[in-house]
């Protein structure tokens, strides 16, 4: 394969309004079937009037910028300072929902196009019935991506191509059965047209040539590359991801789960609050079945369900101020317990016994 990355330059400047596809036509009349045409989000968004005025300076700049950028996001990622990332309604995660201030009037900002992957397909059923050509179209933007410095264009939407490539099920050389290998060629692509576009030399428009050996309609468009929500393992940055484990501590349900509590992560549980229960609190995993059966026998309440037992007892004597450092202490092993993936439930200690409560896991 050999691939030509060709600049377009000549567009000029986009404004509200503007048949893009004309522009592009004129400025590109070499263009040819097959060719991958790849296209700044921001002359999208121009030419679909997804611009908005606000004041050039000043505090009232920055209320007015919070202000769009509120309409313009789904959920909150993560806040550091001034700088927010968040979920666009789109699905994508970055940096002020795209918003963007460069090449543009400072009375002005520009947003998202509204659907990426439906402006693709329209710039491209234009070009294909006005000027017969058949290409495919990949609106990109610039983002910035977790864990790496620097910035890269990825696509935004797509027309004439699937964003995937799926190797899923190949065997490779060595005769080894790929399952997870899903390219995502369309960021590829808005990332090697970025080499020749710029951010400052007014080129929008990229054209990849020998990547395609014929263009193909992929009605689900760049929205293949948003991963879905049960799927995302990194939803919230880290402070984020804190605060709501800690709300969700505040309000742990009581009852064990459906399957047996491991009994090395109960273990990790107690030993992370060894060192902050008060002096004298021992919290005690009973392991021994014998024991724990005749225990579990005088305990009222106890749970069909559950499988474990931890006794905890203050120490003695005990005034009411004890009482109540128990009782959070108790909360911290059960917040260290739902850490581990083990629920509990709070029971009277068994008659007899030294604890002056019980926790089923």
């Amino acid at each position: 394969m050999r691939l030509e990355i060709l600049p377009v330059p000549g567009i000029g400047d986009v404004t509200e309004g503007d048949d893009l596809a004309a522009l592009i036509a004129t400025a590109a009349p070499w263009l040819r079937d097959g060719d991958v045409l790849v296209v700044t989000s921001k002359v999208v968004s121009k030419a679909e009037g997804r611009l908005v005025d606000v004041p050039a300076d000043g505090p009232e700049r920055l209320a007015a910028r919070d202000e769009v950028l509120a309409g313009e996001t789904a959920r909150v990622v993560a806040t550091r300072g001034t700088t927010r990332i968040v979920q666009t309604h789109h699905g994508f995660v970055m940096a002020s929902a795209g918003i963007d201030a460069s090449n543009v009037d400072k009375t002005r900002l520009v947003l998202l196009p509204k659907d990426p992957d439906a402006s693709a397909r329209a710039l491209r059923a234009t070009l294909r019935e006005r000027y017969d050509l058949d290409v495919a179209v990949i609106v990109s933007d610039t983002m910035g991506r977790p864990w790496r410095n620097g910035l890269t264009d990825v696509a935004l939407g797509v027309a004439g191509m699937p964003a995937i490539r799926d190797h899923r099920g190949e065997i490779d050389p060595y005769g080894n059965e790929l399952q997870l290998t899903q390219m995502a060629v369309v960021d590829e692509l808005a990332a090697a047209g970025e080499l020749i576009k710029g951010k400052c030399d007014q080129v929008p428009v990229a054209v990849i040539r020998g990547y395609l050996g014929e263009t193909r309609d992929d009605d689900e468009g760049a929205a293949a590359l948003v991963r879905d929500a049960s799927l995302d393992l990194f939803s919230l940055g880290t402070a984020e991801a804190r605060a709501a484990g800690l709300r969700e501590a505040a309000t742990l349900a009581d009852g064990p789960g459906p399957t047996p509590a491991d009994p090395a992560a109960v273990d990790r549980a107690i030993a992370a609050v060894a060192g902050v229960v008060a002096p004298g609190t021992v919290f005690t995993h009973v392991t021994d079945d014998e024991v724990r059966a005749g225990l579990v026998a005088t305990v009222p309440g106890w749970p069909a369900e559950a499988t474990g037992l931890v006794l905890g007892a203050p120490p003695a004597p005990v005034d009411a101020a004890d009482l109540v450092r128990f009782g959070a202490d108790l909360q911290r092993l059960r917040t260290a317990l739902a850490a581990e993936a083990v629920p509990s439930a709070l029971l009277p200690p068994p008659p007899g016994s030294t604890a002056s409560a019980a926790l089923a896991v």
